[in-house]
């Protein structure tokens, strides 16, 4: 066996204080530990500067089995470390975690609950490692020596299993973020490429395909209702690659009809066991059916079979529901193209009158009364609608706020996303009037974004910079939500103000920040869409940041109106010949008296 007491530097603590001191360092180590694997290894390192054993392992529990299983462990058998299953309340390992207390047996043969693990042992040490009032595992340390740990030994691990246990929650909710993280950009990236396609067999066909990018499925179903039949109708149908036959169902029949009809998803670990399975494929043992759901209104479902029992996962529930919310606006979407595509003269009629209403709807002056300031705005779209918006509104005497958004996207349905936007930066401003605390720019976001997210269109969002210029009392309050960052000219500096911020609608609970600043007479405040800074030229070259602050600073002495004016004049020029990639937008404001 394995003695890992050579690592120590001084041997053993002699006495709790030593131990103690020892112990301060060692936690600090263990806690800045974040990758899971290289905080297993590490700990009978640091436990071997405490006391001596010759074999160890940490045990993790899984709370849904009721089990124990080896993560790491030394000097254990190769066998045993990677089949040992050790129920709680069972063996020494069992019996401490099911007390939540740590045991000392110096003698393992006069224990009836020993369970022996590592042969010629002959005392062993467990201490639970606890975490918020539960337990989440165990240390386990074994010496082949009689009365080899002490109660100081159990003392000082017990404190160390607390390091020990927050070490380990840290690593895995590292791990979970970092997974949650890549999946949720993996969404994003199948989201944009579900947006992209506007054919319907095409789109179906490529959402079968990208979806085993976050699940690894057997077999996959894209099922359509049917409104004039109401069937269930199979569009794709994918097995280990291959393309296979399915029957049409009707809504209400079957586990894919039971999710339609009710408009849930449905998880059956055993499909022999639920009477309402239609057998398809032969090996299939567990089945989850993901209703495609375009607010109310169910268009489809998801269907995934597998051989195995109990193969689907709450993680694949959440993950597969987002997607499918995704994959029904984009399903939708691509039916309303190829209706749109039906009647092109009608569609045409309707665009025109909705530019008119888009360029009603933008302010074209000041409130009135607002004396002292200098405001201008120009907004062009990329297409025949645009996704940008901007308002002035005057919640309140002697104050004005600008608002400045970018919807993602272009076109008819990003205008439409942009107009109820828009709305509700209106309805959020004039609460200021009663609620002026909870409607602070920092406010206005955060209930902008809990509403955009509550209508769960996730391939869209809104970035917006809200700013409250206050005239009485000389000062202006900026929050942002990912729109560019803002120009700043006050005295000789011109420069962008760095408020960064998550986009409105993709996350739910998402909290800003706000910065303030004193205004001056000659001040000036440039807002800019992201289609200023990302307009492109000949060779795909970017307009930029630091164009735009040359600008800026070339005519900041100049009008509002011949401000944003020059911006869009310089964009043009850069641009040449290169049609506009996205919506533009700017705002200028200047600070007259």
């Amino acid at each position: 066996m394995t003695d890992l007491s050579t690592t120590s530097v001084t041997g053993s603590p002699t006495s709790l204080s030593e131990a103690l001191t020892t112990l301060v360092a060692l936690g600090r180590e263990v806690t800045s530990v974040l990758d899971l694997d290289e905080l297993l290894h590490k700990i009978p390192e640091l436990i071997a500067r405490l006391t001596k054993f010759q074999a160890f392992a940490v045990y993790l529990l899984d709370p849904q089995r009721g089990e124990l299983t080896i993560a790491y462990s030394v000097g254990y058998p190769a066998d045993v470390a990677r089949t040992l299953r050790v129920k709680v309340g069972h063996g020494l390992v069992g019996s401490a975690v099911a007390e939540g207390q740590p045991l000392l047996v110096n003698d393992v043969s006069a224990d009836p609950r020993y369970v022996e693990a590592v042969p010629g042992s002959n005392a062993e040490l467990v201490v639970p490692l606890r975490r918020k009032g539960r337990v989440i595992g165990a240390l386990n340390l074994l010496s082949d020596t009689l009365g080899q740990f002490t109660e100081t030994d159990e003392a000082v691990l017990r404190q160390f299993a607390a390091h020990v246990a927050v070490a380990i929650e840290n690593a895995r909710l590292f791990e979970h973020e970092r997974e949650h993280t890549s999946t949720l950009e993996t969404l994003a990236d199948i989201a944009r490429e579900f947006g992209a396609i506007l054919n319907l067999d095409e789109l179906l066909t490529r959402i079968a395909n990208l979806t085993r990018r976050v699940i690894d499925y057997r077999t996959f179903g894209i099922l359509l209702v049917n409104d004039d039949t109401q069937e269930l109708d199979m569009k794709v149908a994918v097995r280990y690659g291959d393309k296979v036959t399915m029957p049409r169902v009707k809504i209400g029949d079957g586990i894919v009809g039971y999710a339609a009809l009710h408009k849930e998803v449905v998880l059956v670990p055993d499909v022999s066991a639920d009477p309402r399975y239609i057998k398809v494929v032969d090996d299939a043992r567990s089945e989850l059916v993901i209703p495609l759901m375009l607010k109310e209104r169910c268009i489809g479902v998801f269907d995934l079979e597998s051989p195995e029992l109990d193969a689907f996962s709450k993680s694949h529930i959440e993950i597969l529901t987002l997607l499918a919310s995704q994959a029904a606006v984009a399903i939708e979407n691509a039916r309303l193209y190829e209706t749109i595509r039906r009647n092109e003269i009608r569609l045409e009629k309707e665009i025109r009158f909705a530019q008119r209403v888009q360029a009603a709807l933008l302010p074209t002056e000041l409130p009135k009364r607002l004396k002292g300031v200098d405001v201008a705005a120009r907004f062009e779209p990329a297409r025949e609608l645009g996704g940008d918006l901007y308002d002035f509104l005057m919640p309140e005497s002697n104050s004005l706020v600008v608002a400045v958004g970018d919807v993602s996207g272009k076109g008819l349905a990003a205008a439409l996303y942009s107009t109820f936007a828009g709305e509700l930066v209106r309805s959020r401003t004039f609460r200021r009037r009663y609620a002026p605390e909870r409607f602070s720019p920092a406010g206005v976001l955060a209930s902008m974004n809990t509403i955009l997210h509550e209508r769960q269109l996730e391939e869209y969002y809104c970035t917006l910079c809200y700013a409250l210029f206050d005239f009485k009392r000389r000062t202006l309050m900026l929050a942002n939500s990912g729109l560019p960052y803002p120009i700043r000219c006050s005295g000789d500096d011109v420069s962008q103000i760095e408020l960064p911020g998550l986009p409105l609608g993709p996350f739910a609970g998402s909290s800003y920040e706000e910065l303030t600043f004193d205004l001056a007479r000659g001040d000036a405040y440039v807002f800019c869409s992201d289609g200023v800074f990302e307009a492109n030229d000949a060779i795909g070259r970017e307009f930029g940041a630091a164009r735009l602050l040359q600008v800026v600073n070339e005519v900041r002495d100049k009008s509002a109106r011949e401000v944003v004016d020059a911006i869009f004049a310089a964009v043009q020029q850069f641009r040449g010949d290169t049609p506009p990639n996205d919506d533009m937008t700017a705002v200028a404001l200047k600070i007259t008296a």
